[in-house]
């Protein structure tokens, strides 16, 4: 597999920025995925500091893959929902200026199609929230330059697909996080032939499932149930180009196990 394509969560090997990137460098792959909430303070949120984090990356020879803004409600959940997305548009905004146009975040609940309808509508009216929001963040995206990419695995493909049907073409795109999917009783296989036309990002995550969904656990990449050959393989057949994210389970062997992940990735 080609490395280029690979990419590291920084905030898995080191809670300082600096030395994270040169511990994502050391590991030989050229991208990096940065945290929004946790993995960056406040002070370098200025533009001084956003300044020095790109001198930082040209320094490793890094480029931004991702930006993860991880919140913790959804977006049909009213509660704080305004201080939410002004936050979601910070995230994207701040993305588009340190090179990347995705962000990933979960949305929340999706309120259930109703029974033997049409499964892109229902009178919950959670739905239409969250239609509204996603359109508005898809519009303020396209001006920033960065979309919002919502996870597949908390939320089903199929609700996914859903949620785009409903949006203008280009709103909201999907993160494919693999394990997740297995985590919450979905095939990743299938989820990729489904969710193919949406798909701008990939995380590459292991996990082996529960008695109940959701009740499953994260495990070391190639430990678990996730296919992950053939989910490669699955991307391949649809043309997707884009970043394959990894992310570490054990975090005081981080460096250790994701430096396996990249050997075993080399080797399909």
């Amino acid at each position: 597999m080609d490395l280029s394509r690979l990419s590291v969560g920084a905030i898995s090997l080191s809670r300082d920025l600096r030395t994270a990137l040169r511990r994502v460098r050391e590991l030989g792959v050229r991208g990096v995925e940065l945290d929004a909430r946790t993995g960056i303070d406040t002070e370098q949120m200025s533009q001084t500091g956003i300044r020095q984090i790109r001198k930082w990356l040209a320094d490793e020879g890094l480029v931004v893959a991702a930006v993860a803004f991880p919140t913790r409600g959804g977006y049909a959940d009213a509660e704080r929902l305004e201080a939410r997305i002004a936050a979601t548009k910070s995230a994207m905004e701040l993305a588009h200026t340190l090179g990347t146009a995705i962000v990933l975040n979960h949305l929340g609940d999706i309120p259930a199609a109703p029974a033997g309808g049409d499964t892109a509508a229902t009178d919950d009216p959670r739905w239409k929230l969250l239609v509204d929001v996603l359109a508005d963040l898809g519009d303020w995206g396209h001006r920033v330059g960065a979309t919002l990419c919502a996870e597949a695995g908390r939320s089903s493909p199929e609700d996914l697909v859903r949620v785009f049907s409903a949006l203008p073409e280009g709103a909201v795109a999907c993160n494919l996080v693999t394990g997740s999917l297995v985590v919450h009783g979905h095939d990743p296989v299938k989820a990729v032939a489904s969710l193919a036309p949406h798909i701008a990002h990939v995380q590459a995550t292991d996990a082996v499932a529960g008695a109940f969904r959701g009740r499953g656990r994260a495990v070391i990449l190639g430990t678990g149930e996730v296919d992950l050959p053939n989910v490669l393989a699955a991307l391949e057949e649809r043309s997707y180009r884009g970043w394959i994210g990894l992310e570490a389970v054990d975090g005081f062997g981080a460096r250790a196990e994701i430096a396996a992940a990249i050997a075993s990735l080399q080797a399909i």
